[in-house]
C-alpha cells in the first residue's frame, strides 16, 4: 500500500548532543514496501534527518515483524531508509 501522511512515523526519541532522532512506524505495509525510495512523501515535514533511526512495524504479518533501519536521505520528494534489519521469533 501507499504511505499515507493520516499515519506517519511516531518520534519515539528525541536526538540528544548530536545524536538522531528515533521514530517508529506502524503499518500494515511490508518492510520491503516501507524501505522503498521516498516512500515516506513527508519526512521533511516531520523533522526526519539522515541518520535518524526507524522502527519499522508489519502490525499485520503473523507473527509481527519488526526491523530497524536508518534514514538515508531527506528531501522534498521523498524519505529513503536504509533496509531494515529484522526481528524475527522463532518459536
Amino acid at each position: 500500500m501507499p504511505y499515507v501522511t493520516s499515519n506517519p512515523p511516531a518520534l519515539i526519541a528525541q536526538g540528544i548532543g548530536g545524536v538522531g532522532k528515533v521514530w517508529q512506524y506502524r503499518s500494515t505495509d511490508a518492510g520491503t514496501s516501507v524501505d522503498a525510495a521516498g516512500y515516506f512523501t513527508n519526512g521533511v515535514d516531520l523533522g526526519m534527518t539522515t541518520g535518524d533511526g526507524i522502527i519499522v512495524v508489519d502490525s499485520d504479518a503473523s507473527p509481527v515483524e519488526a526491523a530497524m533501519a536508518f534514514v538515508n536521505n531527506v528531501s522534498a520528494s521523498g524519505t529513503d531508509i536504509t533496509n531494515g534489519t529484522a526481528a524475527t521469533d522463532s518459536d
